[in-house]
């Protein structure tokens, strides 16, 4: 039988192996962290290689994914279908083993990471995720949700100011089943850390509520083993346990910035394998080793004997199973064409003129009181965002009921939080702040693209509408910004229905998280025919057709200046202009559209094109092409009255008309 740090070296030698062959990577994390993994990964974890999907296992989550070669190692030597040529292919084309970890590349790893900070912020949406699961499905005879958020994380990830962010919700929170190993070693890729950071982590920790534990010698397997049960059994706060490590354990580059994120080179490999005492040929473990590893005997009884209790539940129990499973799926209620349905004939039956944050609010009446799996919030805008609906009740740490959380002045927090929710499973996670504040969320909203997950953002105040308030509130480029970013949808609604349409097509977008800008100001309704109904969802669509076909004119528009267009169209026609009037409230949508539904919205022979949007204008170009215009705001706004910055920087109803005819008449 192998030493247990024979088992971690194990990890080391596959991870210098893995970075030297690819000639990139950062084998000073997983060499220091090796001990850390081991005590984890072979003592602690529950999880089933054999499905990396079994809904009560442990998450872990690898925040400085830098070190992916360790989580990596971890997954192929416990069982995972992984194997050694996976491990060889470190960071080439097609590899199931990238640079940083991605999720639905690698079976078992839980989120993307690489951005500092946000793998412990998620980690405390999943843990979250875990104690509001048990409070709604555990019952007095049935134990169906409890397992605990596992995350290692390092000096940078603690930086971040993420971290505080998140932190601090995690020990208010009160979650218990949340363990976070810090791997404290000193160094980043800089230097020594104490010339820039020399804070007493653990005192702030101890601050957010959390136990914090250690420091203990991170290369010690009974600190760690003591550590970790220290934390299991702390359930009412979650625990940091600091691990004071050395980057680069037994190379030569050790206790240095020179072995973080580059390869060690063959001699110093050669240097540290001996120096581990490991003598196998490269990308070899011994059996003994491999069978000292193997989880997937242990995991598959795990499973089978939650399967066997989960058996027991729902015989006593049968709905709330069928609904526990029906959300684990991420599938919505069988009556979901029925919800939907009711809902838009609703609001097509109001015919409301509000301002579109409000018409969400009314959305969300409906929705959360037919979506269980639906929890909302804000980052402090709750009366603002309209985020809180009737069927809203504020979440109670105590209790681990409700569905509508306040983070707190914490858009970053509060969108890594909302990612960990959705990337938990069982939940449809969505918050508001201000389109303007979407900078401070966006690396978030990135990693959740990138991920492919369902979360819903509402921004609203979307537009120098905001008035008063400045340019510091006042949205310009945020649109742009969000449209370019791939696998993102973007929403900009005119009025209630597209509101209504926007917030259907959320919930069935499964693998895009949606933005909502919503306006502050209200807006007009739309009647529209059957057929215009059932093309909003489409992203875009003729809202207004002209008396002649074809159109002279064609006008794009979004949000609250699409009224704008309607009237310059109605303006246009007194003096024989014919104005196509086109809504475009999610663009990457219809550019999705096959090309004949596109071409029969923006017919490619016309006189004349001209979009307006109260924002940036560039991203419009590709819709008008280069002899069209964009009415559209090219610099940052200023504090007035909406109405006068409209009219100020020609965001109205003669300004368009104008632009029209100088472009039909050149």
């Amino acid at each position: 039988m192998p030493t247990r740090r024979q088992c971690a070296n194990a990890i080391r030698v596959l991870s210098i192996d893995a970075i030297e062959q690819a000639q990139s990577g950062h084998p000073g994390a997983p060499l220091g962290m090796a001990d850390m993994a081991e005590a984890l990964w072979r003592h602690m974890l529950k999880h089933n290689p054999a499905n990396p999907a079994w809904v009560d296992r442990d998450r872990f989550v690898l925040s400085n994914g830098h070190a992916s070669m360790l989580l990596y190692a971890a997954l192929h030597l416990t069982g995972y279908d992984l194997s050694v040529e996976d491990i060889t292919h470190f960071r080439q084309w097609n590899s199931r083993t990238p640079g940083h970890p991605e999720r639905g590349v690698c079976p078992g790893v839980e989120m993307t990471t690489g951005p500092l900070g946000q793998g412990i912020a998620s980690a405390v949406g999943m843990a979250l995720a875990e104690r509001l699961l048990a409070a709604r499905f555990n019952t007095q005879r049935h134990t169906v949700v409890d397992h605990r958020t596992y995350v290692f994380c390092g000096d940078g990830c603690l930086m971040e100011g993420i971290s505080h962010e998140a932190c601090a919700l995690a020990g208010v929170w009160k979650l218990g089943k949340l363990i976070a190993l810090y791997d404290a070693n000193g160094i980043s890729i800089d230097g020594a850390i104490d010339a820039w950071c020399n804070e007493d982590v653990g005192a702030r920790f101890a601050a957010y509520h959390w136990q914090v534990i250690g420091p203990v010698d991170g290369h010690n397997a009974a600190a760690l083993d003591e550590a970790l049960a220290r934390a299991r059994a702390d359930a009412s706060r979650p625990s940091l346990i600091i691990c004071r490590t050395h980057i680069g354990f037994n190379s030569p580059k050790v206790d240095s910035a020179a072995c973080h994120g580059a390869p060690l080179g063959k001699k110093a490999v050669a240097e540290t394998r001996k120096a581990l005492g490991w003598e196998h040929a490269p990308f070899v473990i011994p059996d003994d080793v491999y069978a000292a590893w193997d989880a997937r005997s242990t995991g598959r009884n795990a499973e089978s004997a939650w399967n066997t209790a989960f058996e027991a539940y729902r015989q006593e129990h049968p709905e709330l199973a069928v609904e526990f499973l029906r959300r684990q799926r991420g599938d919505l209620p069988v009556n979901w064409p029925d919800i939907v349905q009711t809902l838009l004939q609703d609001v097509q039956d109001a015919r409301e003129s509000v301002a579109t944050r409000t018409a969400s609010r009314h959305v969300l009446d409906h929705l959360t009181s037919c979506l269980p799996e639906l929890i909302g919030g804000s980052a402090d805008l709750t009366g603002s965002v309209c985020t809180f609906a009737q069927g809203s009740e504020n979440f109670n740490a105590e209790t681990y009921t409700g569905n509508h959380i306040s983070y707190g002045v914490r858009e970053f927090g509060m969108s890594a939080v909302m990612n960990g929710l959705a990337l938990h499973g069982a939940f449809i996670p969505y918050a508001g702040t201000f389109l303007s504040f979407a900078d401070q969320a966006k690396n978030a909203l990135r990693l959740a693209a990138l991920m492919g997950i369902r979360v819903v953002w509402v921004l609203t105040h979307d537009s120098i509408g905001v008035g008063e308030d400045g340019p510091t509130h006042q949205p310009i480029e945020q649109l742009a910004m969000l449209r370019a970013t791939p696998n993102f949808l973007l929403w900009r609604p005119c009025d209630a229905l597209e509101t209504a349409v926007a917030w259907k097509c959320a919930m069935e977008s499964r693998a895009k998280p949606v933005c909502l800008a919503l306006s502050r100001q209200k807006v007009p309704f739309f009647e529209r025919t059957a057929a215009q109904v059932e093309a909003v969802a489409r992203g875009g669509y003729v809202l207004r057709e002209c008396d002649g076909i074809p159109p002279d004119l064609l006008l794009l528009a979004t949000g609250s200046e699409v009224h704008l267009a309607v009237r310059a169209a109605e303006k246009l026609a007194e003096s024989g202009c014919r104005a196509r009037i086109v809504s475009m409230p999610c663009a990457e949508l219809f550019d999705a559209q096959d090309s004949a539904y596109r071409e029969s919205v923006l017919p490619t022979r016309v006189r004349a094109r001209l979009a307006v949007e109260a924002a940036a204008p560039d991203y419009w170009r590709k819709y008008v092409g280069l002899d069209g215009t964009v009415v559209g705001m090219p610099h940052f706004g200023a504090s007035a009255p909406a109405k006068d910055l409209y009219a100020r920087f020609g965001l109205t109803v003669d300004n368009l008309v104008a632009e029209a005819l100088r472009l039909l008449n050149t």
